[in-house]
């Protein structure tokens, strides 16, 4: 059976998905594999242009119709969440436009929970890939702007200034993990269809943990940044139980966060 797969060059995707990808034994699946930032990766489920994605958690209100939650292979955590970053200041000015990593992304969503908690009104917003955020940041050719991915890692070292960790923002008013990102499949897709989908990404990911190296060329190849190092304190990151089973407490904290739509 032919499927198509969406998901981002970041090494936590890679990490779960490679051995899926690369073909498992007595696999039923041939994967046509479209690699994207997350944003992309949402308008293409928005568009219902994928069989199985790893998109932001934020959107599924949007998509509930057409796709489903599966049980595994996405984004839950603690500690993990996007960071408000400014290139000039170690205040956050809301009179200044912030940068966002695409309109639909979870971080997006995180952001404004934030601001409208402490700040109220509609704050000033753009948005950007969330590779351009970063290098506008270094560029000071933005303010402020929210990071995701392995920029985590190397903002103190690249000069910028820490505003706001948004994820422990989250956790400190909800008691619930972070839910950043959900793997979804096509509602049409029959029930055991999605179950041996459920079972390969399972399988993948316990050959990844397996194996001697963490970081594969097909990782490093793919990733953002090039040291090691950071690569793999992204994965130990953001790769963990809730990627394997999503559980009672990955379901509660979505359920949350699907309550903030309208923020």
């Amino acid at each position: 059976m032919r499927l198509s797969l969406g998901i981002s060059t970041c090494p936590n995707d890679t990490f779960i998905y490679e051995n899926l990808i690369e073909g498992l034994k007595d696999s039923p699946f041939q994967w046509d594999v479209h690699y994207a930032d997350v944003q992309t990766l949402n308008e293409m489920v928005l568009a219902g242009k994928l069989d199985v994605a790893k998109v932001s958690a934020q959107i599924f209100p949007l998509v509930r119709e057409n796709y489903r939650v599966l049980s595994c292979g996405g984004a839950i955590g603690y500690g993990c969440g996007p960071l408000l970053l400014s290139s000039v200041h170690e205040y956050f000015n809301p009179k200044f436009c912030t940068t966002l990593p695409g309109k639909n992304t979870t971080a997006a969503l995180l952001f404004k929970f934030w601001h409208k908690k402490n700040y109220g009104g509609t704050p000033l917003l753009q948005y950007a890939f969330f590779d351009e955020v970063y290098r506008d940041l270094l560029a000071k050719t933005i303010r402020q702007g929210v990071t995701i991915h392995e920029h985590r890692f190397t903002w103190k070292r690249d000069g910028l200034h820490l505003l706001h960790d948004l994820g422990a923002y989250w956790e400190q008013e909800t008691k619930s993990p972070i839910p950043l990102g959900i793997a979804v499949a096509r509602r049409d897709l029959s029930t055991e269809v999605i179950m041996a989908i459920e079972m390969e990404i399972r399988e993948s990911l316990k050959k990844a943990w397996a194996r001697e190296k963490m970081v594969t060329p097909f990782i490093q190849e793919k990733a953002q940044i090039e040291e090691k190092n950071v690569i793999e304190s992204h994965i130990k990151m953001f790769v963990n139980d809730f990627s394997e089973v999503v559980g009672e407490k990955g379901e509660r904290a979505l359920e949350q966060l699907w309550l903030l739509s309208d923020c």
